[in-house]
């Protein structure tokens, strides 16, 4: 575990459990829900990367170029690929310092069929925590790829979350994009309801222009990203926390009909693309 100080600011990351962040606090409350010590599943993390693609696959399948990728569908996603490879593998520490880390994981071809690597650098400082998540292509060829950062804030029913956006993926049975509809059509935050007065979704916005804020008692959290034009919200009901996801394309982009703008980048050999999310308070 490599642990980070600044001003009041504390927080924790475990390169061994996907390269999750552990752990943040101001002033000893907790910002994000925290990991249990004991913890061996990435989903009781507080917040973990998705690299080479952010949220669903459908069927876990698609063909780019001359490649056909056949991805694991894990039991408890089906039948879709989640979040793709870097939440559940273990990282390799860069470097440490008291406020800053860097993290590295490479991918060899399989079901993914490209290598690459992935990093991702925390800086925390008096404001808060900045994560700034990058894939490279290290394979011979180009490479669809996509990236998102997912953490997990504690929330209950009283709690207010306000996202400005233009759109949402309504979705099917399966969570699959179906069409982009008025943020009415599922559950508009531009307002700020509490939560529990709120549909609970599992839906991508389109449009976002940040930062979604998430006011819980005398706290409100302030999430930003300078590159992703679309926020994966995930509220489920009785959960006691809320999942605000930047992410830099649409679930199932890898699938999306030709000429749409999914968010998808495609990156030649040794070309680097990166996100970054910033965490702090109103």
């Amino acid at each position: 575990m490599i642990a980070l100080a600044a001003g009041d600011w504390t927080a924790t990351l475990r390169p061994d459990l996907g390269g999750a962040v552990g752990g943040l606090t101001f002033q000893g409350r907790d910002i994000l829900r925290p990991t249990p010590a004991d913890a061996t599943d990435v989903l009781q993390a507080a917040c973990f990367p998705l690299v080479p693609y952010a949220n669903r696959i459908a069927g876990g399948r698609f063909a780019f170029g001359d490649r056909e990728a056949a991805l694991e569908v894990l039991p408890a996603f089906a039948p879709n690929a989640l979040h793709g490879d870097g939440w559940r593998a273990s990282w390799r520490t860069v470097r440490s310092a008291a406020d800053r880390a860097e993290l590295a994981f490479d991918h060899a071809a399989d079901g993914w069929p490209w290598a690459y690597e992935a990093r991702q650098v925390f800086t925390l400082t008096t404001a808060g925590l900045t994560i700034r998540l990058s894939v490279r292509n290290t394979d011979t060829g180009p490479m669809p790829a996509g990236l998102g950062l997912h953490p997990y804030f504690p929330a209950g029913p009283d709690s207010r979350l306000t996202v400005q956006a233009t759109g949402v993926w309504n979705v099917d049975e399966v969570l699959i994009p179906k069409r982009l509809e008025p943020p009415s059509a599922v559950q508009d935050w531009s307002a700020g309801p509490r939560l529990g007065e709120a549909a609970a979704v599992d839906h991508c916005y389109a449009g976002w222009t940040g930062p979604a804020r998430l006011a819980s008692g005398e706290l409100t959290t302030l999430v930003s990203s300078p590159e992703a034009a679309w926020l994966h919200v995930f509220t489920p009901a009785g959960a006691g926390y809320a999942c605000l996801e930047p992410v830099s394309h649409r679930p199932d982009a890898v699938n999306a009909p030709a000429g749409e703008v999914s968010g998808l980048v495609v990156l030649e050999p040794g070309e680097t693309f990166s996100l970054g999310m910033t965490i702090g308070l109103a």
